[in-house]
């Protein structure tokens, strides 16, 4: 039994994981790798190096290892909020009166409020090792950044935040705890650099993207000196970080003795995904368990569910690396719907792969759904959460009602990946009656898919 379990010699006594687990190495169809936007040649990690810290360039690009050790200065931190507990949600499936039994992983019990910061730390950590004076990023709703603030505070590094305009404009208290912790925030796209103007010049009155904000922080990262670029979701690096989550949701079901029948994530770039499933499909993949994983996004930015899996730029900018993912165009800027974590044009590229090979589903929810859900579950489990997490208690819930229907007892896994109390707005929109269901037309996809870059 151990055998099969090899994850279990990497818990401490209180099940805090001393290893990230790689779900690269297990797979036997890996990822495509980065491309050079010039060359459209593999990067190397001395190309990496100019954009990442050097031991995060070595994580990006390792596909071997299947455990990697977690330094001890990063446990530590880690022992302020974890292990996060997995719960049993009672009251929900008493109020639905399913035969399911209902369980989520809440990511939302730190100070930042998300899952984020299992990566935030782990990144400020290589930043401040390597010598640098501070780090660039994007942030879509505000979780990544308030995490990535709060790390950098802890190991004294600037930290420069390009937030997606239309969520610094709906979260404005997520901003001002960015600037708590001494970061300084910009709304995305925007005049301070020269992508940012180009992005203005071309689309007028935006509310921005995630490809927008990654853009502008490249840039910025690249042209000064003693900074690097750090990214809270869709890289590799940042799966192996988050892969805590799914290894203590996994240690603390088989101490029970339970299996999960269905373990579903919320899915934008997949760091809060990838990480929730990686020990169940690290067993998928070496073929000694079966689950069904199902990743659920927004049908405003469906990447997975209408995307294209091709190469493309992961900025829209187009100045990053390309990767090979499920995409909407480097170019498609969503509906500022209100879940800004998920509005990414593209896709992990090793969940791509895995989605690709037929290894989980997914599925798309209009954003109104989303938020009855969210309420539904708030008035009976007293946690209100994130937008984002939302999606995943949406198809949970539809998951267990289809269990009340059939008789099945499945047990059902899902993440709660953080809360939302900086989310207001978008709830009282949503009481309001304000509130719509954008979905793009296939002309609209047609547009981003235009400018797909042609790789050989």
């Amino acid at each position: 039994m151990e055998q099969q379990i090899p994850y279990k010699i990497y818990l401490d006594e209180t099940e805090l994981p001393r290893a990230w687990y790689n779900m690269r190495a297990d797979m036997a169809v890996k990822p495509a790798p980065l491309l050079n936007p010039g060359t459209h040649q593999p990067l190397t990690a001395q190309e990496l190096d100019g954009i990442f810290c050097e031991e995060l360039v070595k994580q990006e690009l390792n596909e071997t290892d299947a455990f990697i050790p977690i330094p001890e200065e990063i446990r530590d931190f880690y022992k302020m909020y974890r292990p996060s507990p997995l719960v049993r949600a009672y009251c929900l499936e008493r109020q639905l009166d399913t035969p399911a039994k209902i369980y989520y992983k809440f990511e939302g019990n730190n100070t930042s409020g998300s899952h984020k910061l299992n990566s935030a730390i782990a990144q400020a950590y290589y930043a401040k090792k390597q010598g640098l004076k501070g780090v660039t990023t994007e942030t879509g709703a505000g979780q990544w950044g308030t995490a990535l603030s709060m790390a950098c505070s802890y190991f004294g590094l600037d930290c420069k935040v390009y937030m997606v305009k239309v969520s610094y404009e709906q979260k404005p208290f997520r901003r001002e705890v960015m600037r708590v912790y001494g970061a300084s925030v910009v709304p995305s796209p925007s005049d301070t650099t020269d992508v940012g103007k180009k992005i203005l010049a071309e689309h007028p009155g935006t509310g921005g993207s995630l490809g927008c904000a990654i853009s502008e922080a490249v840039e910025v990262a690249v042209k000064n000196p003693g900074y690097r670029y750090v990214l809270g979701s869709v890289l590799n690096q940042v799966l192996l970080h988050q892969s805590v989550i799914g290894l203590e949701t996994k240690a603390a079901l088989d101490k029970y003795g339970v299996k999960p029948d269905v373990i579903i994530g919320c899915a934008g770039g997949g760091s809060n995904l990838g990480g929730l499933i990686a020990p169940f499909m690290g067993e998928k993949l070496r073929g000694e368990a079966d689950y069904r994983i199902v990743a659920v996004e927004p049908a405003s930015c469906p990447s997975f569910t209408r995307g294209k899996f091709a190469y493309d730029f992961c900025d829209t900018g187009m100045i990053c690396p390309l990767a090979k993912m499920y995409t909407l165009g480097s170019g498609f800027i969503p509906s500022p719907n209100h879940a800004g974590g998920l509005r990414f044009h593209g896709m992990s590229s090793t969940l791509s792969q895995l989605y690709h090979d037929g290894y989980m589903e997914a599925v798309s929810v209009e954003q109104t759904k989303v938020f009855e859900a969210a309420e539904q579950f708030a008035r009976v489990e007293g946690i209100l959460p994130a937008p984002e997490s939302a999606h995943a208690i949406r198809v949970a819930i539809d998951e267990a009602l289809k269990c009340k229907e059939t008789g099945e007892a499945e047990t059902i896994v899902f993440g709660l990946t953080g809360t939302g109390y900086f989310d207001m707005v978008a709830y009282e929109k949503f009481h309001n009656g304000e509130m719509s269901d954008y979905i793009p037309t296939d002309e609209d996809l047609q547009a981003g898919f235009d400018q797909l870059p042609k790789v050989d």
